[in-house]
């Protein structure tokens, strides 16, 4: 296993763990991250996010596979199952990621997953019916987004 590929692990453990300084350490400070539902996230944003997905996940399981990393890329699938507090419904979301690196620290995380899956998990026959549209697309990133920097404001 190489450095990148330890770099993935140790993230991911940490995440099983909840322990997000140990992910945080994992990133580079100029860090940028993205996925469907928090958009484009930077540095302290980013690293504030799994804080925050940490602090307040309930019945969170975290498993990963398939790690891999050459030169300064690296992917691997992971999955989580967690109770969504806004609805109380059961999600299983499936993701991908995908990793740059700048040495042994992650200075670009993508995680891709199906938002109308996912939103048909969350929010029940609303998310089911509507999840694929930008309407809804849109009011749950910008749910996620006022969270988090809910969150982020308090922690200063």
């Amino acid at each position: 296993m190489n450095s990148q590929e330890k770099t993935i692990q140790r993230f991911y453990e940490s995440f099983i763990a909840r322990d997000a300084e140990g992910m945080a350490k994992c990133y580079h400070p100029e860090v940028v991250f993205s996925d469907p539902v928090f958009g484009r996230l930077s540095g302290a944003e980013a690293t504030g996010m799994w804080r925050m997905l940490c602090a307040r996940a309930q019945g969170l399981a975290i498993t990963f596979s398939s790690v891999s990393a050459s030169g300064d890329s690296g992917s691997a699938h992971w999955e989580a199952t967690y109770t969504f507090s806004k609805t109380g419904r059961r999600v299983h979301n499936v993701i991908d990621a995908s990793f740059s690196f700048l040495g042994d620290r992650i200075v670009r995380h993508v995680d891709r997953f199906n938002l109308w899956k996912w939103a048909g998990m969350a929010l029940g026959p609303a998310g089911i019916l509507l999840g694929w549209t930008p309407m809804v697309r849109g009011a749950v990133r910008k749910e996620a987004r006022k969270g988090l920097a809910e969150f982020l404001q308090i922690r200063r």
